[in-house]
């Protein structure tokens, strides 16, 4: 996907990632859940597109004829963005990578698994969730391809869904993210693996912004003179986002007041 996109005057394009519906508990993933709903009522009104970069939820399988239980005030609120006109676009992250043609069939919303690059008022975006990317984590990327193959895929999809379900929260539970209470550190630029990843990719050609999730640190780091990379962080530790005005990204916090 390479596309141009212009911004028309006073609408603003959003980037959220790693909601990790689900983790820790049925409690604390629905007040999340239900906080999550009222940010995208906050952005509605002058949304033009809203890009959702991954690990939404910390487990999604789509059987043929069935899907996780739960979430539900969550995809009927992308239901009523997406018939209001509102684009949304999603990412897999590696904790709904096996997310297939649900969400583009029932709510409209594309779904992609690699980084995209595009243009938003003649300012380049390389966009995606940002796992697998640059150096190191070798164990992860072998993991991935098998867990990405139609075999691995095919093999779970012969499990009950109870049982199938079942073991996949149990991993959930043992996740980064579940057992990280005050999220993830900045030590320095040399060991940022997305930040090395987006300098090497600027080598090669440029963008204005590098925008990526699943580092679950909210970052605003410099690439080179004329672009940067944003890490927009997780809404287990943090309720941080990111917003476009047609100038400038912006890493912003959402609270709730109400």
């Amino acid at each position: 996907m390479n596309q141009s996109i212009s911004l028309p005057f006073g609408k603003k394009i959003y980037f959220a990632s790693d909601f990790h519906l689900g983790v820790p508990d049925a409690e604390s993933s629905l007040k999340r859940e239900k906080l999550i709903i009222s940010w995208l009522d906050s952005i509605k009104r002058n949304a033009h597109a809203i890009y959702l970069l991954g690990d939404i939820f910390d487990f999604w399988f789509e059987y043929k004829q069935a899907i996780p239980k739960g979430f539900i005030r969550f995809q009927g609120k992308l239901a009523e963005l997406t018939d209001s006109g509102i684009p949304i676009i999603f990412f897999t992250g590696n904790h709904d990578m096996w997310m297939f043609d649900y969400f583009t069939n029932e709510l409209n919303i594309p779904v992609y698994r690699e980084p995209i690059e595009f243009e938003i008022n003649n300012v380049k975006f390389l966009v995606g969730h940002g796992d697998g990317l640059g150096p190191g984590d070798n164990l992860y990327k072998i993991q991935k391809k098998f867990f990405d193959s139609k075999v691995c895929q095919w093999l779970f999809a012969r499990l009950h869904p109870n049982f199938g379900i079942g073991i996949a929260n149990y991993w959930s539970r043992q996740s980064r993210i579940s057992n990280t209470k005050n999220g993830e550190k900045f030590t320095n630029d040399e060991n940022e693996f997305l930040l090395t990843y987006c300098k090497e990719q600027e080598k090669m050609k440029h963008r204005d912004y590098y925008i990526f999730g699943h580092r679950h640190l909210p970052l605003d780091l410099k690439v080179s003179d004329s672009s940067r990379y944003i890490n927009i962080g997780e809404w287990v530790n943090f309720t941080t986002y990111a917003e476009f005005d047609g100038q400038a990204v912006k890493l912003k916090t959402f609270s709730n007041n109400k």
